[in-house]
């Protein structure tokens, strides 16, 4: 005997069935229409004979005054449409930063050197250790060369040293994959939130490279995790008035002058999570980018929560008891960050939702307050609107709530947690490498949508949205090269220590 289906399964099979027939009538729905209205003008076109079509042809009688002014109006909209459309942003490439092996710092290395700098409270030991063990981190992140000495020795030299490995490091990378030169940058823009010397980054930069002497040059601090899309929103608002131009946007941490060697739980955190890394990525406004060029910009969306200090104080910079500075993460950090997740996405929502999803959040919405409030609200499926999410890798309660909250696949979130097994919490530069996996992988795809999200002190959720250009091959180089055929690994709710 065949074996009989479950109800249930029968009965989720009808309904995803009618799902799939209702999205297909609401986003298709004006084309729906048009087809019998062309049917109809085809059928009486051809119920014309040729002498009936021939004389309505000589009934319409047109001078030269009637052509011309038509033929103006539709050049006039046509002249103004294309002088008021937003130039089109495309991103050329990018590149990650890849540590050496010597900055490797596997779990063992990072728990000894706890014990030997905070040997006389071990309950902050042991607290690092849980931390660690539910971290979701793997055996091959890095941190500064400073940061393994003991006690580590954050210096300003030591910090510029980190700087100086990182960036130029990422610019070269970049360089060597565009065929870029120097000279052909417009535009600079450095993100760095936690060190910001004098003369800043971007300086620094510059000075290596020996860029132009006009160029225009901008150093974001104290922006987050989030930076890295604040730094996306002004690049693409820059290319928008500077015709014919290139852009660089570097996004880095550096970790050495922030490595907290108190005794303060909440500041012990940023330690466990926090991991070398940067990227340098190339925007243009040229048209000889359009087909050259691996994503175009569609839609940057930010959403600032600074108006409640609960959200502004929940990532906070300050000294401790004895006087030593660190970042304090508030425990209320998931619920604010939920909270601006949720008014992002009712911004981006109507700018990337099909038809379908918009109707049914609608609907749920009037019926919410006019019917029952108890009603639960919608949540829009937001696969129909991307085939790729990028989350930001802030650590596993940041991926695991925004999975629940958006209903997505293990595989949706693949590369976020991929990113943060192998890489850390590298700030905003993460969603770079988290695009790289993609890439490695093989699976982006020439129309595919891009929907990077990133969280920020501040309290900051923003997003970007980008769609591919061509089919991408499987890069050769790059962070993920070496060990991408490793991946995905199984990552345990607890690694014992």
């Amino acid at each position: 005997m065949p074996p009989i289906l479950p109800e249930y399964f029968s009965n989720s099979v009808k309904l995803k069935h009618v799902k799939l027939c209702y999205q297909y009538l609401v986003n298709h729905i004006l084309y729906l229409l048009w087809i019998p209205v062309m049917v109809g003008i085809l059928i009486e076109v051809l119920r014309l004979g040729p002498d009936e079509f021939l004389s309505l042809w000589r009934s319409l009688h047109f001078d030269l005054v009637q052509i011309l002014c038509p033929s103006f109006l539709i050049v006039f909209i046509a002249t103004v449409y294309f002088m008021s459309k937003p130039r089109t942003i495309y991103l050329v490439d990018y590149a990650c930063y890849k540590p050496p092996v010597t900055c490797r710092v596997p779990f063992s290395t990072f728990m000894e050197h706890s014990r030997l700098i905070l040997k006389d409270n071990p309950k902050s030991v042991e607290f690092q250790m849980r931390i660690l063990e539910r971290s979701g981190l793997g055996e091959e992140t890095c941190l500064p060369p400073s940061i393994h000495y003991i006690p580590p020795k954050p210096t300003m030299e030591a910090a510029r040293g980190e700087a100086e490995l990182v960036i130029f490091s990422a610019m070269d990378s970049l360089f060597k994959k565009t065929g870029i030169k120097p000279k052909d940058i417009d535009i600079l823009i450095v993100n760095c939130s936690l060190f910001s010397p004098t003369p800043s980054l971007s300086a620094m930069i510059i000075n290596k490279h020996k860029l132009r002497s006009n160029i225009k040059s901008f150093n974001l601090s104290g922006m987050g995790c989030s930076a890295g899309l604040i730094s996306i929103d002004l690049a693409r608002d820059l290319l928008q008035v500077h015709p014919n131009a290139n852009a660089v946007v570097v996004s880095t941490e550096i970790i050495t002058p922030n490595y907290y060697q108190g005794n303060e739980r909440a500041m012990l955190l940023p330690n466990c999570l926090f991991r070398m890394g940067g990227s340098a990525i190339l925007l243009s406004n040229r048209r000889s980018h359009r087909w050259s060029a691996k994503y175009r910009l569609v839609h940057v969306v930010r959403t600032h929560k600074g108006l409640d200090d609960k959200a502004y104080r929940c990532v906070f910079e300050e000294e401790d008891k004895e006087g030593k500075v660190g970042i304090n993460l508030s425990k209320d950090l998931m619920t604010i960050a939920g909270e601006a997740l949720k008014s992002n996405i009712t911004a981006i929502g109507p700018l990337v939702l099909p038809a379908s999803e918009q109707l049914l959040f609608l609907l749920t919405l009037v019926g919410r307050k006019i019917f029952n409030p108890q009603w639960k609200p919608y949540i829009p499926d937001f696969k129909q609107a991307f085939e790729h999410f990028c989350i930001h890798a802030g650590g596993r309660a940041v991926i695991d709530e925004l999975q629940k909250n958006l209903q997505l696949s293990a595989e949706h979130v693949e590369a976020s947690r991929m990113t943060l097994h192998r890489f850390g919490n590298t700030s905003s530069s993460s969603l770079w490498y988290e695009l790289g996996y993609i890439e490695e992988k093989g699976r982006m795809r020439r129309g595919n949508r891009v929907w990077q999200i990133a969280f920020g002190s501040g309290f900051k959720c923003n997003s970007a949205v980008w769609k591919c250009n061509r089919t991408i091959k499987t890069p050769v180089d790059g962070p993920w090269a070496d060990c991408i055929d490793r991946y995905p690994v199984h990552i345990p709710e607890v690694v014992k220590l």
